[in-house]
């Protein structure tokens, strides 16, 4: 099943106290694009996740949200200074002896006290962030892949329709193709009778030039080999593997054949044949640039 190069994938987590949501995003792209946005704290971890992408995008501008909310999280440690607050008390009771006043210090007089309580910020386990982060982000990318799924399902659908429509389209170029050239010996005929002025005319004459017409007008190389990439275009359709360079490549081919097709027909019908024909090739060009 093919898939569309355009989605969007969120998913939610936590590692401890902390809380993690992952989006994905992707648009249209020749090669595979992917950008990482991330805390700046958490920037080691931007190697993993793309290589995770690597490994479920082939092709795509894809953009990888990850934020982390740390509100919850009990990464805060306050500590006694010792020596500090050591100091301080044989400091206050050395000046209540000295002065004969009383040492009514109490704890919260003591921690209000400079530098005798330190704040820190425990450090996150980065090796356990990491490897919850990343299954967090393998539901996001199934969640995108699921969506871009669905949506490549419907651009298989339109393109298997107007590839129908294509071939319908060089059945009746094939049809045209000989009638095209009765008529040029009928008309050939009526005017080498007109110019010659007479009821007989040399027939061998008008099969050669009725040959060398043919030869010239015949299109069944290029509906063989339009028949031959519609067989192709349908096989990769249901393959289950990235197909969106090859098909960019074979729809290149149609085009080619389409245009050989309208420099050999010389009337108006078939002319009409090659215009619709390259009509239906370029909606699926247009559908094509949207598949993985």
């Amino acid at each position: 099943m093919i898939k569309s190069m355009t989605g969007y994938g969120m998913a939610k987590g936590s590692s401890d106290k902390l809380d993690i949501t992952v989006e994905v995003r992707s648009v249209n792209n020749r090669y595979l694009d992917c950008s990482v946005r991330l805390p700046r704290v958490y920037t080691c971890l931007e190697d993993g996740i793309k290589a995770r992408v690597q490994g479920a995008i082939s092709r795509g501008k894809v953009d990888v949200y990850v934020t982390v909310d740390a509100s919850r999280a009990d990464d805060v440690a306050v500590a006694v200074n010792e020596p500090v607050a050591d100091a301080y008390m044989a400091a206050l009771e050395e000046i209540a002896a000295k002065y004969g006043i009383d040492n009514d210090i109490t704890a919260v007089t003591l921690a209000k006290m400079p530098d005798v309580l330190t704040v820190t910020k425990t450090e996150a386990d980065v090796q356990k962030l990491g490897e919850d982060m990343d299954g967090i982000l393998a539901q996001a990318l199934e969640d995108f892949n699921a969506m871009r799924r669905r949506e490549g399902e419907k651009l298989r659908a339109d393109i298997a329709a107007r590839a129908d429509e294509v071939e319908r389209l060089v059945g009746l170029a094939e049809e045209r193709s000989p009638q095209t050239v009765n008529e040029y010996r009928r008309r050939l005929e009526a005017r080498l009778r007109e110019v010659l002025e007479s009821s007989t005319v040399d027939e061998a004459r008008i099969v050669t030039e009725a040959a060398l017409f043919a030869d010239k007008t015949a299109v069944a190389e290029e509906t063989v080999r339009l028949r031959s990439h519609l067989s192709q275009l349908r096989g990769m359709l249901d393959s289950g593997e990235p197909v969106g360079r090859k098909l960019d490549f074979l729809i290149q081919e149609f085009n080619r054949e389409a245009n050989t097709i309208g420099s050999k027909g010389n009337d108006v019908q078939m002319a009409r044949i090659v215009v619709d024909l390259k009509s239906e090739i370029e909606k699926i060009r247009e559908q094509i640039q949207n598949v993985e």
